[in-house]
């Protein structure tokens, strides 16, 4: 049974998130021969301030 945690940015509707849930589904499907009742998907949404790249949190930016 495939898991897949997907990690972002909290902003994203809910008509992207389920889209991405289906696309990201077809990709698992097609490339390790799973069926879709078996593939578990994991949205972890970030909010910006608990999110830094180079050393500043985009929530100063």
């Amino acid at each position: 049974m495939p898991y897949v945690t997907v990690k972002m940015l909290e902003g994203r509707t809910e008509e992207q998130k389920r889209a991405m849930v289906e696309k990201v589904t077809e990709a698992v499907m097609e490339t390790a021969n799973a069926p879709r009742e078996n593939i578990v998907v994991f949205i972890e949404e970030m909010p910006k301030n608990h999110y830094a790249v180079g050393g500043k949190r985009l929530s100063d930016q």
